[in-house]
């Protein structure tokens, strides 16, 4: 399986505690934690992988060469910032694969990719997201299924007693993706998924695994004591 990593994120919450690193390149524990994104993928049956990178994107070509030689990788790199649809199309033009696995290098959620790709697969789904579902929070918008897992609605942040957050990994169908009529430069989350929600086949799996999202410095400074380096 091939998985597109968006790597390119500039951490400007976590600046007060990291600086002049991609967000994914923040360490945790000694170890870059994208390298902990990386390891589960692998545990998962990932064998390729697309970094979309950018913002000082020479320190996480010279951690992948260094720490992960023997791991089949490239690199989409964005001479512009282009999105996170546009960042993602880019990566899937290096692939020649109908499936392809999405997520954020600044995001650990350890949803079980083969349930995932064997639901996606089975409902010839056009993406299928991976959700957990979280309670007391304001931090994410939630998204709503319907009876057969299709994605009813997408829901802005606010205050939840619970709900269905967006994961962030995602198993996308490369091929209907790069057909689409989208802008160079787009939002994957608002111009796809919110917009297309309705028109196209999407599907949320429930996945109740480990979930961490190290943007703001609350959540990073968890990462240290959870995670082992």
């Amino acid at each position: 399986m091939y998985a597109i990593i968006l790597a390119g994120g500039l951490g400007t919450r976590l600046r007060s505690v990291v600086s002049d690193l991609p967000k994914c390149m923040a360490p945790v524990n000694g170890k870059p934690f994208l390298g902990f994104v990386i390891n589960h993928l692998q545990d998962q049956g990932i064998t390729d992988f697309v970094f979309s990178v950018g913002y000082i994107h020479e320190a996480i070509v010279d951690f992948i060469r260094k720490d992960f030689s023997n791991v089949s990788y490239q690199f989409s790199i964005e001479d512009e910032p282009l999105g996170t649809g546009g960042a993602i199309r880019l990566a899937c033009e290096k692939t020649n694969l109908k499936t392809v696995i999405v997520c954020n290098g600044d995001t650990l959620f350890k949803v079980n990719l083969s349930k995932v790709v064997s639901f996606h697969d089975m409902c010839g789904a056009d993406c299928t997201l991976a959700l957990k579902r979280m309670v007391r929070f304001d931090r994410y918008g939630v998204v709503d299924l319907n009876p057969d897992y299709s994605i009813k609605s997408f829901k802005e942040k606010q205050w939840y007693d619970e709900g269905l957050i967006n994961g962030g990994v995602y198993a996308l169908h490369a091929g209907k993706f790069l057909n689409e009529n989208l802008p160079q430069k787009f939002s994957f989350e608002k111009e796809y998924l919110e917009k297309y929600f309705d028109k196209r086949r999407m599907y949320g799996v429930v996945q109740n695994e480990y979930f961490i999202d190290i943007g703001i410095p609350e959540d990073y400074k968890r990462a240290q004591t959870e995670l082992a380096g």
